[in-house]
């Protein structure tokens, strides 16, 4: 009788480590943003909706292990790259704690959608910058090697990064502190961890370094995001520390975990500008009566481009 209950006790347990493993192997590769953000995010401007839509651009992707800390790294391109001779721009993305970059893969699918060679990796320690050196180093390579598809495809003169949480740390020491920091032409930063934070945490950044233009975004809403993570007087601190063109919003209603897609219309368009020179995204930022200021959907808007 005693063995019998110890078998089905034995089993029972067997059972529910196998649930466990399930559980862990799904919250570990699930995509956090959902497939179609595109088409449900709210918009509140007729530019702000355009570019949060997919682009004209079908998409491919590849993925790249690694055996250092990138673990992988993952790439979404335009299709047509393949049989292109054109060079394209390139975005490279820093992941938040914790976070591995083959959750978003819908972002960098939308992203890649209107032209660009997104790249991503799975190290969730990205403060310091070097994850995103070391992949974009990746695709530099990638351009000078004959026997690649992405081979004189690199636009050199469009490169720009963006970031979440601590990946919008990473975005500063990505384009102040690496060896290819000065190929860098512009920046998003993501609900970005604030510089007393990041000081306390050991990741200190030189906002005073930043000589390209930086788009700000953050939400107002959860206690992790407007006590935490990017407070309201540490936003403002943070976009005034910033001696470059700059831009800045709060995304209304949006949480720490949101910004990242709930914003992803407007850092389409500041790419679009930005690297592409498209002068219907630019009208976000610029000219008499620029788009951001007036969305409803935003808040604390500052724009200073000169």
């Amino acid at each position: 009788m005693i063995r019998k209950i110890l078998k089905t006790i034995g089993i029972i347990l067997l059972v529910l480590a196998a649930l466990i493993a399930l559980f862990l192997f799904y919250m570990n590769h699930r995509q956090i943003i959902s497939r179609n953000y595109t088409e449900t995010t709210p918009t509140g401007g007729d530019i702000e909706a355009k570019y949060l839509a997919m682009g004209s651009h079908e998409v491919s992707s590849m993925t790249v292990r690694r055996d250092d800390s990138l673990k992988k790294i993952l790439v979404f391109y335009p299709s047509d790259l393949k049989e292109s001779e054109q060079t394209y721009p390139v975005v490279v993305y820093s992941n938040g704690t914790g976070q591995k970059g083959s959750q978003y893969k819908n972002l960098y699918k939308h992203l890649a959608s209107w032209g660009f060679i997104v790249l991503a990796n799975d190290d969730p320690e990205s403060w310091s910058g070097l994850p995103a050196e070391l992949t974009l180093d990746w695709i530099l390579e990638e351009d000078g090697n004959p026997n690649s598809i992405f081979y004189g495809r690199v636009d050199y003169d469009n490169i720009g990064t963006y970031g979440h949480s601590q990946g919008g740390a990473a975005v500063f020491h990505t384009i102040c502190d690496h060896e290819h920091s000065d190929l860098y032409k512009a920046a998003a930063a993501l609900s970005p961890t604030h510089e007393e934070l990041a000081d306390a945490l050991g990741w200190h950044f030189d906002l005073n370094a930043v000589k390209i233009p930086v788009f700000l975004l953050a939400g107002t809403e959860g206690e992790f995001e407007i006590e935490t993570v990017i407070p309201y007087e540490k936003y403002n601190l943070l976009y005034d520390h910033l001696n470059a063109p700059k831009a800045c919003a709060r995304r209304t209603g949006a949480q720490h975990g949101t910004t990242v897609f709930e914003g992803d219309g407007y850092v389409t368009a500041w790419f679009m500008w930005q690297l592409q020179g498209d002068e219907e995204a630019a009208k976000a930022f610029t000219g008499d009566d620029p788009e951001l200021l007036r969305n409803p959907r935003y808040q604390d808007q500052r724009i200073d481009m000169n």
